[in-house]
């Protein structure tokens, strides 16, 4: 039985959720297919998702950032880790290498770790990159402490992913230049069907009640400013986080009978950060999209534009999404008309799996 080995990020759950989608359409290409998550995304997040036989094995694969919640990144921590962690990279890679050689499988697919890719050469094995992003540009936005070589670091990330034999950027993504072979596919969403009605009935919403649905990933965001929020009359406010018991108007998105994804799909407003799979699922839907901005993360810039030309995105600053004036950007962004521009479809999962499949049926390496 053929088996991809897929190595994905563990740094928030976006990496798992562009892989997926290829993995279930592989699926229907290739028969028999099976495949090892090489991740440390808890396996639950696979349950109701990934539709072809596959089992996990939980190793670190990179870094990412270090993060004080969704919103900040810790520079010096997020150095600090990739140092130690390139420290120990023979020892890593060989650990790869001997677990890809008692694995056998026949392609690794990374996204976006870059260790896969450079022990799946060493190894024999074909490589595949699946990218919104690479991680050295990522860190090129951060200036390293003095006692960390920060470009040697940078260095031996790209030359990792130099050794893909093949790269596929998922648009919208920033420019990179580190693959030998890179093709361009469409952007990868699975939109779930709407459920605005049952949701309706659930919350028991007034007329002209609008909701907003609060998600900044997979990496908690801790606190709002409730007080200040409980005021803003005409909204119901449904938050991935813990909220204080007395609240009226902040819903628990764990109370809900409703997948995230299914209230994506449902929802008046989403109120996130610009990350991948959040923003491109929202301008499929064309589901207005508040955005609060970091300004230093890579791909960040593209995913803006590509909201701002095909979808409905407004951005509300740093400052007022922590002291709660946002009655003024949610007004906005309800009134803002569907736009007449096409947006690219997203056909990215059907396309990467088209892509990879060969390597399968064809016996290329």
């Amino acid at each position: 039985m053929p088996l991809i080995w897929a190595a994905i990020s563990g740094h928030g759950f976006g990496h798992a959720a562009q892989v997926v989608p290829v993995l279930n359409a592989l699926g229907r290409l290739v028969p028999n297919l099976r495949v090892l998550l090489r991740t440390t995304v808890p396996a639950s997040f696979f349950t109701d998702r990934l539709t072809i036989p596959w089992e996990t094995s939980a190793v670190q694969q990179d870094i990412g950032c270090i993060q004080n919640g969704p919103m900040t990144i810790d520079v010096e921590a997020t150095w600090h880790q990739h140092h130690l962690f390139h420290g120990t990279w023979n020892d890593r890679l060989q650990t790869e290498i001997d677990a890809m050689h008692a694995a056998a499988p026949d392609l690794v697919l990374a996204d976006t770790p870059y260790l896969a890719l450079a022990a799946g050469k060493k190894a024999g094995i074909s490589t595949v990159a699946l990218v919104s992003l690479t991680w050295d540009l990522v860190l090129s936005e951060y200036q390293a402490p003095p006692t960390i070589d920060g470009r040697a670091i940078i260095q031996s990330i790209r030359q990792a992913y130099g050794a893909a034999n093949l790269a596929l950027r998922i648009m919208p993504a920033p420019i990179m230049t580190v693959f030998k072979q890179l093709i361009d596919i469409g952007p990868i969403a699975e939109p779930a069907p709407s459920a605005r009605e049952q949701l309706t009935e659930f919350l028991r919403l007034a007329p002209g009640e609008r909701t907003v649905l609060i998600g900044f990933g997979g990496i908690p965001l801790d606190s709002l400013p409730f007080d200040i929020l409980e005021s803003l009359t005409g909204y119901r406010f449904l938050f991935d986080g813990s909220i204080p018991s007395t609240s009226r108007r902040f819903v628990s998105t764990k109370s809900l009978p409703f997948s995230f994804k299914s209230l994506l799909a449902s929802v008046d407003v989403l109120m996130t950060k610009p990350g991948y799979g959040t923003l491109v699922e929202a301008v499929a839907l064309q589901t207005p999209l508040v955005y609060v901005r970091r300004y230093n993360f890579a791909d960040e810039q593209p995913l803006v534009d590509y909201l701002h030309r095909y979808g409905r995105g407004v951005e509300l600053s740093m400052s007022d999404f922590e002291t709660g004036k946002w009655d003024l950007t949610l007004t906005k962004a309800l009134e803002m008309p569907v736009l007449q521009t096409d947006p690219l479809p997203p056909t990215g999962g059907a396309e990467a799996a088209a892509l990879i499949a060969p390597y399968f049926l064809d016996g290329r390496k």
